[in-house]
């Protein structure tokens, strides 16, 4: 289990530091609810897990196919619920390749992505699609 150190900085910022590489994410809240807005909100690093952690399950694929995907590029959005309790609703996420690949690899990129931790984690209320475009 990886353990991570998360402060409150004030002014609704933290900072979280990975315990064995000392890397540092910095969070702020957004701007519309009287964050400073100059990070990512924690709701905005939880869509980029997702893209993260997709993209990488497709780096493992990849690599096992012997194919190149460097350079796929995910753009995410997520909408937030406009009632009460705050949270998030829908997670749009686009992937583009800048390579065209067999259908076969294709499929087997997307299962991949498709089944990343982080996204088996999202609760089944939170509503993930995604669109694949490969090759230029």
């Amino acid at each position: 289990m990886t353990e991570m150190d998360v402060w409150y900085e004030g002014e609704l910022a933290t900072r979280a530091v990975h315990p064995l590489n000392e890397s540092v994410v910095h969070t702020d809240a957004p701007k519309e609810i009287g964050g400073r807005g100059k990070n990512f909100s924690p709701t905005d690093l939880f869509a980029a897990s997702l893209a993260s952690c997709m993209l990488t399950m497709m780096g493992l694929t990849a690599k096992k196919l012997n194919v190149d995907i460097k350079g796929t590029r995910a753009k995410v959005s997520k909408e937030m619920a406009t009632a009460a309790p705050r949270r998030i609703t829908k997670i749009q996420v686009d992937f583009a390749c800048p390579h065209h690949l067999p259908a076969d690899v294709v499929a087997k990129l997307v299962q991949a992505a498709e089944s990343c931790p982080v996204h088996h984690t999202i609760d089944r209320d939170v509503k993930i699609e995604c669109t694949y475009q490969w090759g230029p």
